[in-house]
Parts: structure tokens; sequence; C-alpha cells
């Protein structure tokens, strides 16, 4: 998508207006659309790097990045991840996973672990993460623990 770019941020550089529309499209997402009652602030926000990706200066992809042990012991994580309903099916989110992919392993040299939907399954492994564990209900939605094998050709650090 023309237009569209991606950038890193730490919470204290989000200006109340940007935090304000990632917590307005992660409900809309997370709760909302995904009629999943669940607490979106947990405390890590203070702690992770946000990936924004504008579009015409609006937020319209999202995910956050915690240093290993902030979620899982001795792995990074990426988590949070979104695309706003209005831009999905156009590669959008394939473009902020890889985006964040490159950021942590930059950042944070080593594993990365997601917890996926299980519905998303195929789409975190065309990225190279492979189901690592049994699935499980996380706020009453089937997900699967992924670990980052590096095997998306698309990816460089």
């Amino acid at each position: 998508m023309e237009s569209l770019h991606f950038e890193v941020r730490p919470f204290d550089s989000l200006t109340p207006g940007e935090l304000y529309e990632i917590l307005h499209l992660r409900i809309a997402v997370f709760v909302v659309e995904q009629t999943c009652i669940y607490q979106d602030l947990d405390g890590k926000d203070q702690q992770a790097m946000h990936i924004i990706g504008w579009h015409q200066g609006n937020i319209i992809a999202y995910a956050r990045i915690l240093a290993p042990g902030q979620q899982y012991p001795g792995h990074a994580a990426i988590g949070r991840v979104l695309t706003n309903t209005s831009f999905r099916g156009k590669g959008i989110g394939k473009q902020l996973m890889r985006f964040a992919i490159r950021t942590c392993q930059s950042t944070y040299p080593g594993p990365i672990k997601i917890s996926a939907q299980q519905h998303l399954t195929g789409f975190y492994q065309s990225l190279g993460f492979t189901p690592a564990g049994q699935g499980y209900l996380e706020d009453g939605i089937p997900h699967i623990g992924m670990m980052y094998t590096g095997i998306d050709e698309g990816i460089t650090p």
C-alpha cells in the first residue's frame, strides 16, 4: 500500500492522541469485534516498544514488542497485532509482522514467542513461526504458542 510506513516508539514518546487511537483500535478489534471481555490494559505497555503503521496520518496497524522476560522467560514477544478492519486483505498484517520481527531481532537477538489465535496459525507459519506446545484457551479464544524460526525468506535482519 502506497504511503504506508511503520515506526517504533517507546511508550513515553506517544502523544495522548496517539495512545488514545492505539487503545481505541485495540478495544475495537480485541474486545468489540472478537466479543471478548478481557483487561487489555495489562501494565506492560509502559515497557513495550510500540510498532505503529501509519497511512495518511492515521494509525491503521499496530503491534507491541516486549523484552525477554516481560511476557515469557527468555523470549522476546510480539503481541496485540492488529490491522484496522477497513484495511484488511491488503497484506498490511504481513508487512507489520515483518517489520516487528526485524525490530525484535535487532533489539533482542534470540527467539521470539507469540500467543497466536489458532485460526491465524497459517498466517504466522508463513512468516516463519512454528507451533510450540498444545493449544489453550486465552480469554475464551483458542490460542497456540508459536516460536519464530527465521524461515520466512521475506525477513532479513
